[in-house]
């Protein structure tokens, strides 16, 4: 069931979901809009490698903006830090980016239990574009859970994301065994 915006208002009062900054304008009826943060990165080499860790390349979008180019996967992030201790958070792309030819997530639209961080987004774009740090970027859409949580995000010794950030986090599964 997903969360209407006075459970998230209440989940946010009683400490199960943590949203900083917080503005109460980006609630929404059943999500909260998330912000594009002032980094972005890019891979330093054109073809990666899943058993390797791919180096980035970090860029500041500045007063200007950033623009886009198709063809480039770029590494963003967001604005707010989370967390969610009882519900599985979902990002999504907001209508108005969609509109614009951006897609903010390749595959990693849901959160776990237990995450606490800033968002990586992967970004990819159908013809050039112009960002701005600070602008909606996505929602957060909250999913309750039935059922006690054993296996908390932050909690798990193999999860590779726990480290607080402000700036994107290049993909870490050189890190796992296969």
């Amino acid at each position: 069931m997903i969360l209407s915006d006075k459970k998230i208002l209440a989940s946010i009062e009683n400490g199960e979901i943590v949203i900083e900054p917080f503005r109460k304008s980006a609630l929404g009826t059943n999500s909260y809009d998330v912000h594009l943060g002032k980094f972005l990165a890019v891979y330093k080499s054109r073809v990666l490698d899943a058993k390797r860790h791919n180096k980035i390349e970090e860029i500041e979008i500045g007063a200007d903006g950033f623009e886009l180019q198709p063809g480039t996967l770029y590494l963003g992030v967001t604005e707010e830090y989370t967390e969610t201790h009882n519900s599985v958070p979902f990002l999504e792309g907001k209508s108005s980016v969609g509109r614009l030819g951006i897609d903010i997530h390749a595959t990693a639209g849901k959160g776990d239990v237990g995450f606490c961080n800033t968002w990586t987004l992967e970004i990819s774009c159908v013809q050039a574009v112009r960002i701005y740090a600070g602008m909606p970027i996505g929602q957060l859409i909250y999913f309750s859970v039935d059922g006690e949580i054993e296996n908390l995000y932050n909690k798990k010794a193999n999860a590779k994301y726990n480290e607080r950030t402000t700036k994107p986090v290049e993909s870490m599964m050189w890190k796992n065994k296969f």
